[in-house]
């Protein structure tokens, strides 16, 4: 992990930019902090430059609430290579929405499992760098999109302890399955009205959650409508499972 800037915000964190191989990716951290504290990944759905005003937010909470904050570049996302096949199914999707048409397994699969299988090992290359750092220890917590990525990585990486995971994106099956060797606690964020979002696959994906604690918040409204106390609530559930 190789740092590339770093800057003082209004609020007394201290953002920082890095590249990890060849991913980019933004930590930020308080200023003030006199103790390592746990760890919180900002996942997304899509390019960071777009997505930073929401995902800086996001992270600066998780900060003023104790916690260091990560995120990094999605596959074929920025400046990273594109990648054809994922371009092709993301049009294929976008025409059977706009169509009225229902959206294949075929087109999920080809969308969602790729970008599973390449950033999962992203992230957790990204977790054994930032615990090395002295300001961050675990537990590890994983919070946003895209949800089969925080799916994968409740089933394979030890290290995150419980997850807030945003209902906003096409659901393979298999990861669907995947769902139930889930065991770490789970708070689900769901938008009813979400435009982009299969709400009975979100349900089903709910249901086949192996896990013994596991909340569904659903609110009324579309994909970027969630409203400021359903943060509240997670912020609490992280308080319970990382501190």
């Amino acid at each position: 992990m190789q740092f590339t800037s770093e800057k003082l915000l209004d609020d007394g964190v201290i953002e920082r930019e890095f590249t990890l191989g060849e991913v980019p990716g933004i930590l930020w951290a308080a200023e003030s902090a006199t103790a390592p504290t746990p760890l919180i990944l900002v996942g997304h759905g899509g390019e960071l430059q777009r997505m930073y005003p929401r995902v800086a937010g996001r992270a600066r909470d998780a900060v003023a609430q104790g916690y260091a904050a990560a995120t990094i570049e999605l596959p074929g996302s920025g400046a990273r290579p594109r990648s054809a096949t994922a371009d092709q199914a993301r049009a294929d999707l976008r025409q059977a929405i706009q169509a009225g048409e229902p959206v294949s397994d075929d087109i999920v699969d080809r969308l969602i499992l790729p970008l599973v299988e390449q950033s999962v090992p992203e992230w957790q290359a990204t977790i054994d760098a930032l615990l090395e750092l002295p300001e961050i220890e675990g537990p590890v917590g994983y919070s946003g999109g895209v949800i089969s990525i925080g799916v994968r990585l409740a089933v394979v990486e030890p290290r995150i302890r419980a997850a807030v995971l945003f209902a906003g994106s096409y659901v393979p099956r298999g990861i669907i399955e995947q769902a139930r060797q889930v065991d770490i606690p789970l708070h689900v964020l769901l938008q009813w009205d979400d435009e982009g979002n299969d709400r009975q696959m979100a349900l089903d994906l709910f249901d086949a959650f192996g896990s013994k604690e596991k909340a569904l918040n659903a609110n009324m409204g579309g994909h970027t409508g969630v409203p400021d106390y359903a943060g509240d609530a997670a912020n609490r559930f992280f308080a319970r499972h990382l501190r």
